[in-house]
């Protein structure tokens, strides 16, 4: 599986989602290369579907993408079990990591 870390330059939420990634990855046993790739303008973010930092993209796909998101260049929140946070819940990353290796 390949998971990649889509984050604006100095991203202040980008170790915690790499902590989140690598605990996912630990707590599935999913086999995953991560990468890291920084979006710096709009065009990359045009291009890319980007819609905050940090996203996860799970083999090309982001899990937890909104229909009505925006094209942003700002940081992202995710809906979680106890409210709006900087990154997705680790139990339902676990879930999304899950359903991509499978699929």
């Amino acid at each position: 599986m390949q998971i990649e870390l889509l984050v604006v330059p100095d991203c202040p939420n980008e170790a915690a989602a790499t902590e989140l990634i690598q605990a996912a990855v630990r707590s599935t046993g999913v086999s995953a290369n991560i990468a890291r790739t920084i979006i710096t303008n709009d065009e990359e973010a045009n291009e890319r579907g980007f819609t905050g930092s940090p996203t996860i993209l799970l083999n090309g796909a982001d899990p937890f993408a909104e229909a009505d998101a925006r094209i942003a260049l700002a940081c992202r929140l995710y809906s979680t079990p106890t409210g709006l946070r900087t990154a997705p819940d680790l139990t339902e990353l676990c879930r999304a990591l899950q359903r991509a290796a499978h699929s």
